[in-house]
């Protein structure tokens, strides 16, 4: 059976949140309060969000832009939409120079009092499973949906020895992930790509990693991600990934205002929740996952190339 989505009926606060976010000045305001929240939690915890846009506005990335940028790249429509408050969503500097501070900002209510540690922990959470869980020592990595990099740089310094490969949409976001890994001295190829039809060599790599971008995904992508992922990775490989847990109790008790604030900027978030990771990964040609929680809101989730 071939599976092309997996579809549930959203809770009932759901569909009356959807409802409200369906009237476009009461969707454009929630995008608002959003957005100023997770500034002011950020510039709370003592990151300085909008000095370190300053900082970052005053270099010049056109020389970063002119190296990573595929100028024949076709972005597929779900891409072309907002996201995380911004009209343009990824395709602006805009969110390519305020993404690392956003991260710090989002995590920092994780764990009680963590603040800036939050997403510095989440982050090592993730990589302590990996180094548990796979069995092989991974030479060729394939970080998907990799933004600024925060999520490459992690899979280079904890296997120096590995050719490392980021891949993402918005050639924004590569930029600044090309600066940040000249500043770092660190050897990562940049691709401007979709996940799902990489164009890469099949079977090139070890391990394809996918840190907090299925969130962001409708399902028909999800799933398409997943048999490209098979489609790269060598017999024994392994693809892991990092995201929200539709399963925690966090999700299950947040009150509606902040739910409705949340869902305002993800647009794909009810297809994620409702989306059967395990048959999927199953279906896509991999053994039966491994899913383990590593935050009160968070999952990793680690499948092996079937043989």
């Amino acid at each position: 059976m071939t599976v092309t989505s997996y579809k549930s009926q959203p809770s009932l606060a759901s569909r009356l949140i959807n409802g409200i976010l369906s009237i476009k000045p009461l969707a454009k305001l929630a995008k608002y309060q959003a957005r100023n929240m997770i500034i002011n939690r950020a510039e709370k915890i003592g990151v300085p969000w909008r000095d370190n846009v300053r900082q970052l506005q005053a270099h010049n990335w056109k020389e970063e832009l002119a190296k990573v940028e595929n100028p024949n790249l076709i972005y597929p429509d779900y891409y072309v939409c907002s996201f995380h408050g911004y009209e343009t969503g990824n395709l602006s500097w805009e969110s390519a120079l305020e993404v690392e501070s956003a991260a710090y900002a989002v995590h920092a209510s994780i764990w009680p009092s963590a603040g800036v540690k939050g997403d510095p922990r989440l982050r090592e959470n993730y990589h302590s499973i990996l180094q548990q869980q796979l069995s092989l020592n991974p030479q060729a990595i394939l970080d998907i949906g990799c933004s600024v990099g925060m999520s490459t740089f992690p899979l280079q310094e904890r296997y120096p020895n590995a050719k490392v490969t980021g891949l993402d949409l918005s050639a924004y976001h590569l930029a600044v992930a090309q600066y940040r890994s000249q500043e770092r001295n660190l050897p990562i190829n940049w691709v401007h790509g979709a996940a799902e039809a990489t164009h890469l060599p099949e079977t090139s790599f070890d391990l394809v990693s996918a840190f907090l971008l299925y969130h962001e995904l409708p399902q028909t992508a999800a799933i398409a991600i997943f048999k490209e992922a098979r489609r790269l990775l060598k017999p024994g490989g392994y693809f892991t990934l990092m995201d929200m847990n539709p399963r925690a109790e966090a999700y299950q008790k947040m009150p509606p205002y902040i739910l409705t604030l949340l869902k305002s900027t993800e647009p794909y978030l009810d297809q994620y929740f409702a989306l059967d990771v395990e048959t999927a990964l199953i279906e896509a040609g991999f053994e039966p996952p491994k899913i383990t929680p590593i935050s009160p809101r968070h999952r990793a989730i680690v499948a092996r190339v079937s043989r």
